[in-house]
């Protein structure tokens, strides 16, 4: 299956798959195919898209999102910076209007730069777990997973091939019930 790398087509062809991928989150659910089989699929796919696709390169998620900080994000990048976590907090941070957490006023990221993330070593643990294809659970995620797919090559790809590989299985069991 070819890579698509172009973030305007992979938006466009996002927008466009969106009442086939509502069916799909069905079928899926109803594979029979148990949470961790799809789990392994979805690894395998997104270790065989990440060694063709490097995430570093797109910045995208860095363009488009404002991540929920946790407090230790916050006092690592500030420390990582070597400024006061209050000075931090005052040029970087606001929160929810919830109050219950905290995001970079900006987008794109504050912190993006030409080359890439400025303070990668100290980027917050959300940004560390981006695109989350390699947690458990992915039928429970899938919502989420969707969302990204306008986002990010790696997430649309990989998801592009699970749901070929999903299709391909249920339409060969079908298939082999009907002889």
């Amino acid at each position: 299956m070819k890579l698509e790398t172009d973030i305007k087509k992979i938006e466009e062809l996002t927008r466009q798959n969106e009442g086939e991928d509502r069916r799909y989150r069905c079928l899926l659910e109803g594979c029979g195919l148990t949470v961790e089989e799809i789990d392994a699929i979805v690894h395998r796919h997104y270790r065989a898209v990440s060694e063709q696709i490097e995430c570093r390169e797109c910045k995208n998620c860095c363009k488009v999102f404002r991540p929920l900080l946790e407090v230790r994000d916050i006092n690592r990048l500030a420390d990582g910076l070597k400024i006061p976590r209050e000075a931090f907090m005052a040029e970087y941070i606001v929160k929810y209007e919830d109050g219950q957490g905290h995001f970079f006023k900006l987008t794109p990221c504050p912190f993006l730069a030409d080359n890439g993330c400025a303070v990668y070593a100290d980027r917050p643990d959300v940004c560390r777990a981006y695109p989350n294809l390699l947690k458990t659970g992915f039928v429970s995620s899938i919502s989420l997973t969707f969302s990204n797919c306008s986002v990010c090559p790696l997430v649309y790809n990989v998801y592009e091939r699970v749901k070929s590989e999903i299709c391909e299985r249920r339409f060969t069991t079908l298939s082999s019930e009907d002889e």
